[in-house]
């Protein structure tokens, strides 16, 4: 057969040949089953309640930051008084030799013992008190425990934060993983009706059999494709489960028409500044580097003066014949006075501590500066990546409205005969491969728009709701 009466019309075409709307029809139907699906589906929000009830992850760093609390107020103690209750019973029996003395009496001789058993019985009971009335050390070691409060506060923010993203990553990859698996499925079916009408022509002459080979190949290549994001969609489902703590769970789609939100507001170094002030990893740099002037502080305390308030209150009761009669009974004791310790010299101690906290600070502000680096550099990556892909997305929708033209001007063209089967499976995977990239950038610039709000320490509960508004209902 020649390539010129492969190409040429035949009176049954009409039966075999591709239905130009078959693409729309294929879309609707997915649409529809995903409408379907959504109307039981969980919301992002939904989700992430599950997941922040759930995941190990955050809880972990929630009773992290509890135990701060308490932490907190154990240095309080330094600054109020102390009372220890003593107490103590002792008893002593003295037993001496045993020696004998004879006598010589009109009867004979009589012996007599010399020694005698000796006893004591003491019971003592005690409260001892103790304020301090002035320590440098306790009130630079009370400030720290509150600095650590405020480094908490700044780390459960910031797993928060990490949990936000996590879901909404999960979330959308799961959706993405359903959108390829819908787009393998729907090519493979329009593939199939290719096939079948390579075969057809081929049988009537009016195709080559290089029309069914290639049919042939893109279908067994869409079968592979289809298993393959089959497995990948039960994967993504499986990491969702895993995160939320639920079996079956069933992301809802985006509203269709998708509406993406702008990014806000537009200038990059007005985020920058944003992170600069509230971001955690910066707050708690700029908290490590108070702790560690603090510590310089109490350090610096060693070489001064402690005052503290001390009283004590005894009783003692002593009973036995190793007591005399004038100390026997119960005798009590009452002390108050001031103590003063002052440290003179430590051995190089005290000196040495101070060059060593002065250390530490230098490094804790060197931590401070990389720190406020690296979340700004972060925060313009994240910002020019959500910008880019915004651009991807505006891109890819002119992609698709045209790869959908270009389909249907192949397939007439292979009606009429001007297009082989070959041109219109490229132009048939160009379509879904452009429909699948789309959806993809769509999911990327929402997690994207999470991400730039975590990188400048603004993402918060209620930027959930914001791209949960963007679901279907």
């Amino acid at each position: 057969m020649s390539a010129t009466a492969s190409h040429r019309p035949h009176a049954t075409w009409p039966r075999s040949r591709p239905h130009a709307g078959r693409w729309h029809t294929l879309a609707a139907a997915a649409a529809l089953s995903l409408a379907a699906a959504g109307a039981q589906a969980q919301s992002l929000k939904e989700l992430y309640e599950a997941a922040r009830a759930y995941d190990a992850t955050y809880l972990a760093a929630k009773a992290q930051a509890q135990s701060a609390e308490h932490r907190a107020a154990q240095s309080d103690a330094l600054a109020r008084p102390s009372v220890a209750a003593t107490a103590a019973a002792t008893a002593t029996r003295t037993d001496p030799p045993n020696n004998s003395v004879t006598t010589l009496t009109a009867t004979g001789p009589v012996t007599v013992p010399t020694g005698q058993t000796v006893t004591s019985r003491v019971t003592q009971a005690g409260l001892n008190a103790r304020y301090p009335l002035f320590n440098r050390a306790n009130g630079a070691t009370i400030e720290q425990a509150r600095k650590g409060l405020e480094s908490a506060a700044a780390e459960l923010e910031a797993a928060e934060q990490d949990l936000i993203v996590r879901v909404a990553q999960t979330y959308f990859d799961v959706l993405a993983a359903q959108d390829t698996l819908a787009t393998s499925r729907a090519s493979k079916t329009a593939i199939t009706e290719q096939l079948a009408s390579a075969k057809r022509n081929f049988e009537v002459g009016t195709a080559t059999i290089t029309d069914t080979r290639e049919a042939q190949a893109r279908f067994d290549l869409a079968t592979a494709q289809e298993i393959a994001a089959d497995n990948d969609l039960r994967a993504k489902r499986i990491a969702l489960d895993q995160l939320v703590g639920r079996t079956g769970v069933q992301p809802r789609p985006l509203a269709v028409p998708v509406a993406l939100p702008a990014v806000a507001p537009a200038n990059v170094e007005e985020w920058v500044t944003v992170a600069d002030s509230k971001h955690p990893t910066v707050r708690r740099a700029r908290v490590g580097l108070d702790v560690a002037q603090l510590e310089t502080a109490k350090a610096r305390a060693g070489e001064s003066p402690t005052i503290d308030a001390v009283g004590s209150l005894g009783a003692t009761d002593s009973r036995g014949s190793a007591i005399s009669a004038a100390g026997r009974g119960m005798a009590t004791a009452t002390s108050i006075g001031v103590q003063l310790n002052w440290p003179l010299y430590t051995g190089g101690l005290t000196q040495n501590r101070i060059k060593e906290t002065l250390a530490l600070e230098e490094k804790a502000g060197n931590d401070l500066q990389a720190a406020r680096r690296g979340v700004a550099q972060g925060t313009r990556v994240a910002f020019f990546g959500v910008q880019s892909g915004q651009a991807r997305v505006s891109a890819l929708e002119a992609a698709e409205a045209s790869s959908k033209l270009a389909l249907e001007a192949t397939q007439l063209g292979y009606r009429v005969g001007v297009r082989v089967n070959l041109d219109v499976l490229n132009a048939q995977t160009q379509l879904f491969s452009t429909q699948a990239d789309l959806a993809r950038a769509r999911y990327d610039v929402l997690v994207g728009g999470l991400r730039l709000r975590q990188a400048s320490g603004q993402l918060a509960p209620g930027d959930v709701e914001a791209v949960n508004r963007l679901l279907a209902r």
